[in-house]
């Protein structure tokens, strides 16, 4: 139990850090920037507290408004997706999920992609439509939540394969 706390808290430290520090200053063409900090909320313990879940949700999303001085739209972004997620599970996973028996290293991958893609889409969804929030330039709202949805969702996935651990 200790060992998934302090993993969870050092994983939450370093994806804010590494957000704040070096990803946001990437930006391609305009539109496309990665936010890897999602990936906590991807790999936060599927049978954790929902309650609790939502709330370290709505702190990294403070966490990285703070920083970027945003007014909290990466708060709500992360607190719709945390929402949404127990739904997306069921989507991607189906009986296992019900069953409590996801190892996100050993699903297919056509599962994992629609997860981390879907997860992604709504969070990025969400952001951009705060950002913006305007109807007048919605057709901004979806290139950048479309072209960062795709680069975040091959970030992550290629931190998944790079960091995972090997189960036989």
């Amino acid at each position: 139990m200790n060992s998934k706390l302090f993993s969870n808290i050092g994983r939450f430290v370093i994806l804010v850090f590494l957000q704040v520090l070096i990803l946001n200053n990437i930006n391609f063409a305009g539109y496309i920037n990665p936010y890897l900090y999602v990936l906590f909320l991807l790999l936060y313990p599927f049978t954790g507290n929902q309650s609790l879940f939502l709330f370290i949700s709505f702190l990294l999303g403070v966490s990285i408004d703070v920083f970027e001085d945003s007014g909290g739209i990466n708060a709500a972004a992360c607190l719709v997706a945390a929402f949404v997620r127990p739904n997306l599970l069921r989507f991607s996973f189906g009986i296992s999920y019900d069953h409590q028996n996801i190892r996100l290293s050993a699903t297919p991958f056509g599962a994992k992609l629609s997860y981390v893609f879907l997860m992604v889409l709504i969070h990025h969804f969400v952001l951009f439509s705060l950002e913006m929030f305007s109807i007048n330039h919605i057709l901004l709202v979806l290139k950048k939540t479309i072209f960062s949805t795709i680069f975040t969702t091959i970030l992550i996935l290629l931190s998944l394969t790079l960091f995972s651990k090997k189960y036989r």
